[in-house]
């Protein structure tokens, strides 16, 4: 055939069997050194003997693969990814164009066009570290962890501080609020949160911000310190207060911050949130979601929440 190439598999082949019609190998030979039955091989000489080396080309050779995705598609991602959807990671961004704009592709087939456009995740997937992690707890309501997150959440349109609660056992957001700053009463408007939607847990994890721990006095054992407002309120509900040693016991809230601040960000720009109430209207919107794709099954099943008593 005028103009074919052949691959070195297929020029491998060839040779092959030229040697079989030649004499020089038998065909049982040939088919152990190609890696295929004798039958088989009987079928590849007899093509080639018929159509000579066009018989070992593969016969999709020049045909446009039945799954390739059309252009119209690859244009219209590329083009959501350089405007509505800039600046979002690839397992982020198929997730929204699936939601937002009816494109149901695989992550790694969105991940082939933006590359092949010159397009890099904004957030590069990276090996996960050998880091010793506290097993969690087996219950959900066991233990929540609760932190304040500043961060440009707004993008300069609005400084805001996230506070956010983690359960320990599944990894999902029980509740969470914007606040112009971390204060006690954002904590409590969390807390109230948490009790509303699933409970009272038993125990709260924090770190040692005044407002969960007074500040130490000389003389005084950590027992006879007197609890802060947030602190009395936890004692009145039955929540046990533990408190975190160093930031990197706050390990899997500062996780699940860090996500946040990749894939909230990106969400509230979507919404053009400027402001406190459009930013959480669309937090608790996200929260579901975040959910969904994050949480993991609880060891036990049940719930340790407890109901606010009437």
């Amino acid at each position: 055939m005028e103009g074919l190439t052949l691959s070195q598999r297929e020029q491998a082949r060839l040779e092959t069997l030229n040697r079989v019609l030649q004499g020089q190998m038998r065909v049982d030979e040939a088919a152990q050194v190609l890696g295929v039955s004798e039958r088989h091989m009987w079928r590849l000489l007899a093509a080639y003997r018929k159509n000579g080396a066009a018989a070992l080309a593969h016969g999709n050779r020049g045909c446009r693969p039945a799954n390739m995705i059309p252009e119209k598609i690859r244009e219209r991602v590329i083009e959501l990814a350089r405007t509505r959807y800039q600046g979002l990671n690839h397992c982020h961004l198929t997730e929204l164009l699936a939601e937002g704009e009816d494109l149901f592709l695989a992550r790694s087939t969105v991940r082939s066009i933006l590359v092949g456009a010159g397009m890099r995740s904004p957030r590069h997937r990276r090996p996960p570290r050998h880091r010793v992690r506290r097993e969690r707890l087996p219950q959900e309501g066991m233990l929540v962890q609760i932190d304040g997150s500043p961060h440009n959440w707004l993008e300069e349109r609005s400084p805001l501080s996230l506070i956010i609660a983690i359960d320990d056992a599944t990894g999902t957001i029980p509740w969470a609020l914007f606040r112009e700053q971390e204060d006690s009463h954002g904590y409590f408007l969390l807390l109230w949160g948490i009790i509303e939607r699933r409970g009272i847990p038993l125990a709260l994890y924090s770190d040692r911000h005044a407002i969960f721990q007074q500040r130490r006095r000389a003389g005084r054992s950590p027992e006879e310190q007197e609890p802060t407002q947030f602190g009395r309120a936890m004692g009145e509900l039955g929540v046990s207060p533990i408190f975190a040693r160093s930031p990197q016991a706050k390990g899997r809230v500062e996780r699940v911050g860090g996500t946040l601040q990749d894939r909230l960000v990106a969400e509230l720009r979507l919404a053009g949130a400027s402001n406190i109430s459009k930013a959480n209207d669309v937090l608790w919107d996200y929260l579901p979601r975040h959910n969904e794709r994050f949480g993991v099954p609880p060891a036990q099943p049940g719930s340790a929440y407890r109901p606010l008593a009437p």
